[in-house]
């Protein structure tokens, strides 16, 4: 899985990298893309990776882990008709309502920066509700335990973009380039699900192709094959509705974030775009991989009699793994941020002044980097649980304070500070990370009082920051030290040092997740010898 995401982060990467040098920071063009592509991919999280994902896993992996396979495709299929269904509502609605939708999350954009990001959001809308479709060929390739296709099938939607770009970019007046690179993006999200369907057709072969009545009907009588399917379909469909409202709370989040960066100078919602991108990639690589490669098999364990010890077990290790590789990328995005976005969108349009701007927005979200990946394992614990009620109310608790310290932090106190208001985003960042800290410490306290003590040793904590904070010290001098190169070049000679401070104290400190590290190197190298 995380092989999966590594691929598709990093495809994203060089995508936003696209997109920089021929947008640019302080565009209308990067403003419209950044405020339009928001707008129909929350359809895409709010259905697809997060509520999806929460509600179907746990019954599918449940019937799977006790040998219905008949009875769990029969799920699979009444799930993907009701979704199709609505989605298909949602996305007709949305195209129609688009100049409404963005009056209430850009209030700030006028004239020609708001008619363009008007069509673009009408463009994306029919391409998100295929990348929902592919979420729910992602959770029935998880269930079996293929994670590799369903994580790195993203590439082939950014290759679309980056494509796109390369071909028609030199020339090309910035507002047409923009509809087309949204055009791209629905063809790359058609072959995201294209891709998908024949393996999920190996791996389900009892899905049917027309599932309402056999999902939907009363059984004829006790023993029909049809009752496990209506039961486990009503029972997603009963744990969707506070998995949609818990995720939807979180997305809320990001858009009062957009809504409050419109009001900003020009700039400030593709800058907190851009440092999204970079902050999103140790979240998913490390924090989701993790959290949604144990969904599952919490999901087999969680009605055992032992089941509480298990998910402790499970949880405890998954938050050290996590803990290990997100530490030091906080400190790095905190230390090092300019060194990060120069080196990955420093090109074309996009300037030096550009990254520095985005390395403030970046250290800002390092304040709650930590616990928002944390917090993701945690809302999976209690998702393998079959409860979805608590994560979604103190993912409320978390929208209303981003809401109100995005709103201090961004406006009366950049005024207050008598700094450019530009550097408002980064408040956004650092308020919304203060929040996800809430949250997280909200969801582990009811945990801990339902299966027992979970969590992260103090010692085994103070370990990972203080190998980090020496590593970003010595990754200071070399930043130092180093000429007016390249930025990549910059990149490898200060990073570089850093990465390898940092796992060879944490190895002569003994902490087993470094020490894993090191063997399955080893173990790899005498298997290619």
């Amino acid at each position: 899985m995380a092989a999966g995401i590594l691929c598709s982060r990093l495809a994203g990467l060089v995508r936003q990298r696209v997109i920089a040098h021929y947008f640019g920071l302080t565009t209308d063009a990067a403003d419209a893309w950044a405020a339009g592509f928001r707008i129909p991919n929350f359809l895409q999280n709010l259905f697809g990776e997060g509520a999806l994902s929460a509600s179907f896993i746990p019954i599918y992996a449940a019937l799977l882990a006790r040998g219905e396979r008949r009875e769990a495709d029969r799920v699979a299929s009444g799930v993907g008709a009701l979704l199709a269904l609505v989605v298909s509502g949602i996305v007709l609605t949305g195209v129609v309502a688009t100049p409404w939708l963005i009056g209430a999350i850009a209030p700030g954009f006028t004239g020609a920066k708001r008619e363009l990001t008007v069509t673009v959001v009408r463009i994306l809308f029919p391409g998100a509700g295929l990348l929902v479709m592919s979420a729910w060929c992602l959770g029935i390739l998880n269930s079996h335990h293929r994670f590799l296709l369903s994580y790195a099938a993203p590439v082939i939607w950014s290759a679309s973009m980056i494509v796109a770009l390369l071909w028609f970019g030199a020339g090309t007046a910035l507002p047409r380039l923009v509809a087309i690179l949204a055009w791209s993006s629905v063809v790359g999200s058609a072959l995201q699900f294209g891709i998908q369907i024949p393996v999920v057709l190996r791996v389900a072969p009892h899905l049917g192709l027309a599932p309402w009545r056999g999902a939907f009907t009363p059984p004829r009588d006790a023993l029909s094959v049809s009752k496990v399917g209506h039961a486990g379909v009503q029972a997603v469909v009963r744990n969707f509705v506070p998995a949609f409202f818990s995720r939807g709370v979180v997305q809320v989040s990001a858009y009062i974030d957009t809504l409050l960066a419109s009001l900003l100078p020009t700039g400030a919602v593709a800058g907190l775009t851009n440092a999204q991108v970079l902050y999103t990639l140790p979240v998913s690589l490390f924090g989701m991989s993790v959290a949604a490669a144990e969904l599952p098999a919490m999901s087999g364990v969680s009605a055992d009699t032992d089941g509480a010890d298990v998910l402790r077990l499970r949880l405890d290790s998954g938050l050290r793994r996590i803990a290990y590789f997100v530490i030091p990328s906080a400190v790095a995005f905190l230390a090092l941020g300019d060194i990060v976005a120069a080196a990955l969108l420093q090109t074309g349009r996009f300037r030096h002044e550009d990254a520095v701007y985005v390395w403030g927005i970046l250290a800002g979200s390092a304040v709650g980097l930590l616990a928002s990946t944390l917090g993701r394992l945690y809302s999976s614990t209690y998702y393998a649980l079959r409860d979805t009620g608590t994560p979604m109310r103190y993912a409320i608790v978390r929208v209303v304070l981003t809401t109100v310290l995005g709103y201090l932090f961004a406006i009366p106190l950049p005024r207050l500070l008598g700094v450019p208001p530009a550097w408002g985003a980064a408040g956004l960042t650092s308020s919304a990370g203060m929040a996800g800290w809430v949250e997280m410490l909200l969801l582990r306290a009811t945990l801990n009082a339902r299966i027992g003590r979970t969590g992260l040793p103090a010692a085994y904590l103070a370990k990972l920051w203080g190998a980090a904070s020496i590593a970003a010290a010595v990754a200071w001098g070399s930043k130092l030290a180093t000429p007016a190169l390249h930025p990549a070049v910059t990149a490898i000679l200060v990073l570089g040092p850093y990465g390898a401070v940092f796992v060879a104290m944490t190895f002569a400190m003994r902490v087993p997740e470094a020490s894993s590290v090191f063997v399955r190197f080893t173990r790899r190298k005498r298997i290619r010898n």
